[in-house]
């Protein structure tokens, strides 16, 4: 295992402190094993579904993630709900049996179950424990569903029930009431449930995209349990969804419109971010596979780094003025999929969902990851660029991160120093502790880790070299 960590707020956009975003290499060095750090941040005008996780390699597949709530005491959709508390976040997440450090070797890995509160079964094996949601007949509830996947997306649904989507990825929704919802790791979802059947327990699904997915044995499943049944496991049936979520279907709340001229190409700035992939897996975004700087991109801004030829890693920074309209068009070629799309330092709205040919400026669904499709499909994004700072953008399925899904989008580097609050000592330190650790005490990085996936497939990426052998 990694037994060094950092550790990403995800949704939060950091605005003046982006030292505490927690990317390892990006915002920050990690954090060695031994040592503490603080971040202490404030997330002003921010409500809503969020999580944690570490961003160092592929740790958080390991687990090292949770769910980070911030609740709004004026919600205008307090009269929808009466209850909204720690019983209803519901965590989706997929878990392995071999460790992360092994894994990431191996081209295709495939989850070997579905985690729902942190409780799941895998196929052939025990019939273990299943997470419960407690429900009241009569009563309404704000699930707060959180994918903290580290690559399936989920298809979840519970028998029996419709859902109202309230919000998605932080940014509150027109209400949208549907029967499944598609939810890509990264993302997240408000949505209110009625609970109006009879006293019973009923089926939660959430459904992975890996090949032979079933609910076979209880897998990929958990259990709405209402007040006053019996604490035995559900007979409800799977039916065919009849009203999923469509993203095109969600419209954004409060201020709709989409930033800047209501046109295709008309932003202020518009890019354009193709997607590759070469014989080796390895991924490519401008013909550029994103290699971590050996010192963070904040800290060479910080030090007088400016243009982009100045920045590393070369060709994978792209500069960004202050205060302008940016479109972003980001495609994929040949490089399976879906991918979702996750952005730090903001939300964006989306113009044009991956799949489809129409475009919405007028009240687009506006949120923080979002998916690029897949098989030379294109998704378009708008934001407005006033969070100075290095922010990176990248494929949420971390085992295609660690082979070069990303690229950082550095707003405004002149004004990055005047527009940050004074980082702590404690950060100017993580660097010197950190460069200073020997390839063992890393953790995760022997060859034996290596040798291990080459047991275990024969689909693999390229070993890094040199890999220390294990002491």
């Amino acid at each position: 295992m990694y037994t060094v960590t950092s550790v990403h707020w995800h949704g939060i956009y950091q605005n003046g402190t982006s030292y505490a975003d927690g990317t390892s290499t990006v915002t920050q060095c990690p954090i060695a094993q031994n040592q503490s750090y603080l971040q202490s941040f404030s997330a002003q005008n921010q409500a809503g579904t969020y999580w944690y996780h570490s961003h160092y390699s592929v740790q958080y597949c390991d687990g090292l993630r949770g769910a980070l709530v911030i609740y709004d005491p004026d919600d205008p959709y307090a009269s929808m709900y009466d209850v909204d508390d720690e019983s209803t976040v519901i965590t989706l997440s997929d878990w392995y049996h071999a460790e992360a450090t092994v894994l990431r070797y191996i081209i295709g890995n495939v989850a070997d179950s579905t985690l729902i509160n942190g409780l799941g079964r895998y196929a052939g094996g025990p019939a273990s424990d299943l997470a419960v949601i407690n429900v009241e007949q009569g009563k309404r509830y704000r699930m707060r569903l959180v994918s903290m996947s580290c690559d399936p997306n989920f298809l979840f649904s519970i028998d029996g029930h419709n859902m109202t989507v309230i919000e998605a990825d932080g940014q509150l929704t027109d209400p949208l009431e549907v029967d499944q919802l598609q939810i890509f790791a990264g993302q997240r979802y408000s949505v209110v449930l009625v609970a109006d059947q009879p006293t019973d327990n009923y089926w939660i699904r959430s459904l992975p995209d890996t090949a032979n997915a079933s609910f076979v044995g209880g897998t990929n499943s958990a259990i709405l349990r209402y007040q006053g049944a019996p604490q035995v496991e559900p007979t409800t049936v799977n039916t065919t969804s009849t009203n999923p979520l469509v993203e095109t279907n969600l419209h954004a709340l409060i201020n709709p419109s989409a930033p800047g001229v209501p046109e295709y190409g008309a932003a202020d700035i518009n890019l354009n971010l193709a997607v590759s992939i070469d014989d080796n897996g390895i991924f490519y975004v401008n013909n550029v596979s994103f290699a971590a700087p050996t010192v963070p991109v904040l800290l060479q801004i910080l030090s007088g780094a400016q243009d982009a030829s100045d920045l590393m890693p070369n060709g994978s920074v792209i500069i960004l003025e202050a205060n302008k309209v940016v479109e972003l068009t980001l495609s994929t070629t040949g490089v399976g999929g879906p991918h979702p799309i996750h952005m730090h330092g903001h939300s964006f709205s989306v113009v044009q969902s991956a799949g489809n040919s129409s475009f919405n400026y007028v009240n687009p669904v506006r949120r923080d990851v979002v998916s690029a499709g897949s098989l030379g499909q294109q998704m378009v994004i708008r934001w407005v660029t006033d969070n100075s700072g290095p922010w990176f953008l990248h494929c949420h399925i971390d085992w295609h991160l660690d082979v070069g899904f990303a690229v950082v989008m550095a707003e405004s580097p002149s004004e990055t120093r005047a527009n940050m609050q004074t980082a702590p000592d404690a950060w100017d330190q993580l660097c010197p502790t950190f460069n200073a650790l020997s390839p063992s005490q890393l953790g995760g990085t022997s060859m034996d880790l290596y040798e291990a996936a080459t047991n275990m497939s024969d689909s693999l990426y390229p070993p890094p070299a040199p890999l220390p052998s294990s002491a």
